[in-house]
C-alpha cells in the first residue's frame, strides 16, 4: 500500500475533496445483496444532486430487483487509493416517477436519457448514511466523514 509522501488531510478537506468527486466521477462501483441470491455488484453511471447519487439500469436488472428486496447497498468510487465508500438506502423510481430534475441532470451529464429509449429503465436513488474517504494508511484513521446521514463537519460554501 503506497504511504510515501502522503499528508494526513483534516476532515473539512476529506470532505471538500469527496463533494468535488461526487460532481466529476462518471462511474460508481455499485454493491447490492438479494436475501436468497446473494451479492450483487457492478458498475453504472451516477450523478450526485448535492444529498444523494442518482443511477440508472433497466427494470428488469439484477440491481433492481436486489434493490427491491433489500434496500441497504455499499457505493465506492472506483480508485482504490483515493477511496471513497458510501453506505445508505436505496429506492427505485420507474422512469415515469423520478424527479424531472434528477432526469435531466443525469441525461445532461451522460447525453443519454432512459427516459427515450425502448425498453423500461428505473432510476435509483441511494441517499447515504455513511460516507468514509481516505488516501493510504495516513489516513485510515477518522476516515469517517458522515454518520447516520450527518457530515462531521459543516459543508464546504460553493464558489
Amino acid at each position: 500500500m503506497e504511504t510515501t509522501g502522503t499528508v494526513r488531510r483534516p476532515t473539512a478537506e476529506r470532505m471538500r475533496d469527496t463533494l468535488e468527486r461526487l460532481v466529476t466521477e462518471r462511474d460508481v462501483w455499485v454493491s447490492t445483496a438479494h436475501p436468497e441470491h446473494g451479492p450483487h455488484q457492478l458498475p453504472l453511471w451516477f450523478s450526485w444532486d448535492g444529498q444523494a447519487v442518482w443511477m440508472c439500469t433497466s427494470a428488469t436488472s439484477v440491481t433492481a430487483r436486489n434493490v427491491r428486496e433489500e434496500p441497504r447497498v455499499r457505493l465506492s468510487l472506483p480508485d482504490t487509493f483515493d477511496v471513497v465508500l458510501l453506505q445508505g438506502e436505496a429506492e427505485c423510481f420507474p422512469e415515469q416517477e423520478v424527479p424531472a430534475a434528477a432526469a435531466e441532470a443525469f441525461a445532461e451529464k451522460f447525453g443519454w436519457d432512459p427516459r427515450t429509449e425502448e425498453g423500461s429503465f428505473v432510476y435509483v436513488r441511494v441517499t447515504p448514511r455513511t460516507v468514509r474517504a481516505w488516501r493510504g494508511v495516513p489516513e485510515l484513521q477518522g476516515r469517517v466523514i458522515m454518520r447516520d446521514g450527518t457530515w462531521l463537519e459543516p459543508l464546504p460554501l460553493r464558489r
